[in-house]
């Protein structure tokens, strides 16, 4: 007796949504490499800008449908801490940094280990669990703050170059601070939270998608620019187009709730990998252009 499958829902599922997002990530970070050759177009960067929300995107459906969030989250904060204590050795020992003094600031990770407690703590507010839900909503959010007072108060001490670089290798490492990412940061964290928040009303998410990448991307720095000498509009398409990102939500709507083939090693493992081999090739390529 021969058993029918449904058919698949017609959209892109999650494992699509990724497959997107990967394939434009590399387009931007071959441009953020190799931007020193003049020879790639600016339309990779462009492009680019649309896979850091579909990833957000899939961070935020990946720990909704996970059966172990624990699982879940201490992978993505391996990686996090991982690359950002490579970061944090390329930024103060100088360890690793291309001879022009460029090195890599990919910290996406380290959004997602901020989102993931947040998140977290949503979903135990929700539940009436008040104490807990306000520790992990607050705590990752007001880090930053934190970390100051902890800061003034270490170079307040004989021995504030040891505390300096113990409290610089924890926020880039174990407990990250939003305030210090360059990949990402409060914008990209507020945008993390609505989208958890409204998930499951697709067009509402959608919505709040757009109206907060406008106000964050477009809206701030059009603010800033106006204020400069022989400002033109096409600065906002041709150096301030983070903006463009706000595109990305055509793909949020295709979704299909489906989760796809997963292939989710594949995903963890290509981040890190694709963002040093690159460096890598860039290093190559700078000394022989030289």
């Amino acid at each position: 007796m021969s058993v029918s499958l449904p058919a698949p829902r017609r959209g892109l599922s999650e494992t699509a949504l990724k497959g997107i997002a990967l394939a434009l990530m590399v387009l931007d970070h071959i441009q953020y490499f190799f931007s020193f050759t003049g020879a790639i177009p600016l339309w990779f960067s462009m492009l680019g800008r649309l896979s850091a929300p579909l990833f957000l995107f899939c961070t935020v459906e990946g720990f909704a449908h996970t059966h172990d969030r624990k699982r879940y989250f201490r992978r993505i904060w391996m990686i996090s801490a991982a690359m950002g204590l490579v970061q944090f050795l390329m930024m103060y020992a100088k360890i690793g940094v291309r001879p022009d003094g460029f090195f890599p600031m990919n910290a996406i990770f380290m959004n997602f280990v901020i989102l993931i407690p947040v998140w977290q703590g949503i979903d135990w507010l929700r539940q009436r669990q008040w104490g807990r839900g306000l520790a992990a909503v607050l705590l990752p959010l007001l880090w930053p703050f934190l970390f100051l007072l902890l800061y003034a108060a270490a170079n307040a001490t004989p021995a504030s170059w040891l505390l300096d670089s113990i409290l610089a290798v924890l926020v880039y490492t174990v407990l990250p601070c939003w305030s210090l990412i360059v990949d990402g940061g409060g914008f990209y964290i507020a945008i993390g939270i609505a989208l958890y928040l409204l998930r499951g009303r697709r067009r509402w998410q959608a919505a709040a998608f757009v109206l907060l990448t406008i106000l964050f991307d477009f809206v701030f720095p059009l603010v800033q620019l106006l204020g400069t000498e022989d400002f033109s509009m096409s600065w906002m398409f041709t150096l301030a187009y983070e903006w463009l990102s706000v595109f990305a939500v055509f793909f949020m709507l295709l979704y299909n709730g489906q989760r796809g083939r997963g292939l989710k090693r594949l995903f963890y493992i290509f981040y890190p990998a694709h963002v040093y081999l690159l460096y890598a090739l860039s290093w190559v390529v700078l000394l022989v252009t030289a």
